[in-house]
């Protein structure tokens, strides 16, 4: 997905206005998600009386997910293609993701302790590295390599289910998609197994079978024929529903609530281009914040289940993402200052390699002890520097280079006449992407 607010051309300034918001909006959360992560390290004390109340890494989440909603089927419908779609979605994902991996290992032979509580050593390492190439290993029974590599696996099974919808026309139905998320969150709650599949059949036949379904899935949907590109589009989706109902992990319910909050941010796009009512896009917003309030009261435990300060930190961060999206939208036709927007062009690194560094730190400094809010603030500006240099050499060559195969493997249709062609945004990359 492309920079709104970066290096566009002057005719684009319109768009550059109207997107500024959203890169706002991934800075904050990718900030937020941080200070969440490292409070826990260098001011103890603090991060445990605030999740009493208030849990930001989770609210800096759900921004993310509201953002990804809102623009991502927008991409797809912009280019009206699956091919260029998911050519966008690997050069914008995998090249920083791969170079993540590659840190993760360097540091482990030179004696870094390792992530995930030891995952090389309980795990096969084939099996490993397949389940996170597929970014679906938090559905398929396997420790995230990095703690904030789960949300990959929403993200994914969201562009599966984009893209099966988009096949076969009903990808406007973005209210329903949300509604029916969050009532199969509330209904199958107590029924939805925990890696149901993985227990049954075991953790690497299911992940190489994953792997295979999703790579075959995707290479048809990018294929030339009509009945290819639908089938491969819902295999993917077939895929995608599977797994989040039969294999999710620990409680099994807060990934289908995602997918939920996802369908949200698509419906508030579709009510903004006058696609569906803006009333229907409110009960699927309402729908969506009951069932993850009612969900967290009723599945989130404390030290005790008389204990509520976990799902009271829950139901905050759940109703803070949801201000904080909407006021962004509030205020989407305003210019945003460019050191509101920096911050979200970089997001993704931001996002992806600061639990690396902050590991890089305690193994140099030490474990959370006494209070040190001075290296809070400095870890928070000097993560910057980093992420910034990982954008330009990583981000940013493999986004040009993926829209140079685009236009080489998917070259976009013939122009369709003004007065049939409606408006939409240009493309943004999502925390994840």
């Amino acid at each position: 997905m492309s920079q709104p607010t970066a290096g566009a051309p002057a005719g684009e300034a319109g768009a550059k206005v109207r997107l500024g918001w959203l890169d706002a909006l991934r800075g904050l959360a990718a900030l937020t998600v941080v200070f969440h992560h490292a409070s826990a390290r260098f001011t103890p004390a603090f991060h445990k009386a605030m999740m009493q109340w208030f849990d930001p890494g989770m609210a800096g989440v759900l921004v993310f997910f509201l953002v990804s909603g809102y623009i991502v089927p927008a991409s797809l419908e912009r280019t009206g293609s699956l091919r260029r779609f998911w050519i966008s979605r690997v050069f914008r994902i995998y090249p920083l993701l791969l170079t993540a991996f590659g840190i993760l290992l360097l540091l482990q032979v030179t004696g870094l302790p390792q992530f995930a509580g030891g995952l090389g050593n309980t795990y096969d390492p084939v099996t490993t590295a397949v389940a996170h190439l597929t970014m679906l290993q938090d559905l398929l029974a396997m420790p995230n390599a990095l703690t904030v590599l789960w949300t990959l696996s929403y993200e994914m099974s969201f562009y599966l289910l984009v893209s099966a919808l988009y096949s076969v026309r009903q990808h406007h139905r973005s209210s329903a998609a949300a509604v029916i998320m969050a009532v199969l969150a509330l209904t199958l709650s107590s029924v939805l197994p925990v890696a149901g599949l993985s227990t049954r059949l075991g953790v690497t036949p299911i992940v190489l079978m994953t792997a295979a379904a999703m790579a075959g899935a995707i290479a048809l949907a990018c294929s030339r024929g009509a009945g290819a590109q639908r089938a491969g589009a819902l295999l993917g989706g077939a895929l995608a529903v599977v797994l989040l109902l039969l294999n999710g992990g620990q409680g099994a319910w807060e990934g289908v609530i995602v997918l939920g909050v996802m369908f949200t941010g698509t419906a508030i796009y579709r009510a903004e281009k006058g696609q569906i009512r803006w009333r229907t896009a409110g009960f699927a917003a309402t729908t969506v914040v009951a069932a993850s309030i009612a969900l967290a009261i009723r599945w989130l435990e404390g030290d005790s289940p008389s204990d509520w300060h976990v799902r009271r930190a829950r139901i905050m961060a759940v109703l803070a993402a949801g201000a904080i999206f909407a006021i962004g939208y509030a205020l989407r036709h305003r210019k945003v200052a460019k050191w509101l927007t920096w911050p979200g062009v970089i997001s993704f690194a931001v996002y992806l390699l600061h639990p690396i560094l902050l590991a890089v730190v305690e193994a140099v400094i030490g474990g959370p002890g006494a209070e040190r809010p001075w290296l809070l603030a400095a870890f928070l500006v000097l993560l910057l520097i980093p992420c910034y240099l990982a954008y330009r050499l990583v981000e940013a060559p493999m986004q040009r280079l993926g829209r140079k195969v685009s236009r080489r493997l998917a070259p976009a249709p013939a122009a369709t006449p003004p007065a049939a062609v409606r408006p939409a945004p240009e493309p943004a990359h999502a925390a994840t992407g």
